[in-house]
């Protein structure tokens, strides 16, 4: 369902780091059906990696290969570039350096022009250096405050969603109850019905602290909003996770089962 109206993914194909990653992931794209892959990069680089990993995709053939340095898109999208961000001070010799060094920056142009669906990138570096460069170019959906970046475990039990763990340090309530909301359309999107607990130190209002409050009056405001989301809050991951664990407290808990999405309330929490 995820990938069910993707026509085309701009792969970002990291140079430095060989770009494994990137070409496999183009090929199960090309195996599955899945979507038609752009790779980023330098053609004798992305060549060499499909070869030394023994794949069959094909260049120009089952994937649309750029080298920004000799793409013709190169000035134009130096001049979009320079013009997004004339009022914070980007020359158009900066312009010109970023657009032609940042493989990320050429394809979230690409995404905001419409030459691509969706990007795939940030398998090295950090984090925040391509959220900066996505936000400025692409920016925010209309009617949304707030981005949030969420992280899928696969276990053998089951699959589960953690979010926020890289943007927002330390959310607030308003800010958690639209990660949610954000999050449960994205879990649903992999067919996943989404079981939202709202995590806490405090198990159900056994703590009074601020962070206990903010998560407590999420939970609050999420119920009101969202009427028909299976969530409960604020608790411990282990009742989030253990429907016997959860009930000693709150036997008349709406989620049920165990969750699949968990909210967390700061960084520190989600890195733990």
């Amino acid at each position: 369902p995820i990938a069910g109206n993707i026509e085309k993914v701009s792969a970002i194909l990291d140079i430095p780091a060989g770009g494994g990653s990137a070409v496999r992931a183009a090929q199960i794209a090309v195996d599955e059906k899945i979507a038609l892959p752009i790779l980023i990069g330098r053609r004798e680089t992305i060549e060499r990696n499909i070869a030394s990993l023994g794949l069959r995709l094909r260049p120009d053939v089952d994937a649309e290969v750029i080298e920004v340095a000799r793409d013709l898109r190169t000035h134009n999208y130096s001049e979009i570039y320079r013009s997004m961000l004339a009022r914070r001070g980007v020359s158009p010799k900066h312009a010109q350096n970023v657009v032609r060094t940042q493989p990320v920056v050429f394809g979230a142009l690409m995404v905001r022009r419409g030459e691509a669906d969706a990007m795939i990138c940030g398998t090295t570096g950090r984090y925040t250096e391509y959220y900066n460069h996505i936000l400025d170019i692409i920016g925010l959906k209309p009617g949304v405050n707030n981005a949030a970046a969420m992280n899928m475990l696969i276990l053998p039990k089951g699959s589960f969603f953690l979010c926020d763990t890289y943007v927002n340090p330390d959310p607030t309530a308003e800010q958690v109850v639209e990660i949610t909301r954000m999050a449960a359309d994205e879990v649903r999107g992999f067919g996943i019905e989404p079981k939202v607990a709202l995590l806490s130190h405090s198990n159900f209002g056994s703590a009074d602290t601020p962070s206990a409050r903010k998560m407590r009056r999420a939970y609050q405001l999420a119920s009101q909003q969202f009427p028909d989301l299976e969530l409960d809050g604020e608790m411990h991951a282990d009742a989030a996770l253990s429907e016997a664990i959860r009930t000693r407290t709150r036997p008349a808990s709406r989620l049920k089962g165990e969750a699949k999405l968990l909210v967390m309330p700061t960084h520190d929490a989600a890195k733990i």
